[in-house]
């Protein structure tokens, strides 16, 4: 039995094609066949006297377990702070002032969510509503006006587009100042 598998395993590699061979009980049997192998047996323990000898103490390096995973903190969503609460008309500003500096010095862009007010401070963010529609955009303050009494706020382009006012050109709506 040993000698054809040893015959089919050569054809096999002559051949060139990769064979696969059943393992039988045989196999595990010692060269006279009394008793039976352990495989056990026939692994090597590693020489660790030997070793040590032909290392020195600064190229053994202790094996550190690898470091245990840490689990991320849960990312919590800030919620802002409401300051003041205003409500009132709001218009829009866009094409004749493209490319024009702000009263803060930036330049004046298409579909920015910036807005002019009169009062609050540069970079304050407001959270600005329109009351017909439902629609609500965070926006920041970076400019001066509106320059017609009965206005509260004058939006930028991206911000009277994301609220939906661009056709009508003003809105009623509510400003919460955050924080």
């Amino acid at each position: 039995m040993r000698v054809l598998l040893t015959l089919a395993t050569l054809s096999g590699a002559i051949s060139g094609s990769a064979a696969l061979l059943p393992v039988v009980a045989s196999d595990f049997l010692s060269v006279n066949g009394a008793e039976p192998l352990d495989p056990l047996d026939l692994m090597v323990e590693p020489q660790a006297s030997g070793l040590q000898a032909t290392l020195s103490t600064a190229e053994v390096k202790p094996v550190l377990a690898p470091p245990s995973p840490e689990v991320p903190k849960p990312k919590l969503k800030v919620v802002p702070e409401v300051v003041k609460v205003i409500t009132g008309e709001a218009s829009w500003y866009g094409p004749g002032f493209y490319g024009n500096l702000t009263a803060n010095g930036e330049v004046y862009k298409r579909g920015t969510m910036t807005a002019a007010h009169r009062t609050l401070p540069f970079g304050t963010k407001v959270r600005v509503t329109n009351l017909w529609n439902g629609r609500t955009a965070v926006i920041r303050i970076n400019d001066r006006g509106p320059f017609i009494d009965h206005r509260v706020i004058d939006l930028g382009h991206g911000a009277a587009s994301d609220l939906g006012l661009t056709a009508s050109g003003i809105a009623q709506v509510k400003l919460e100042v955050l924080r």
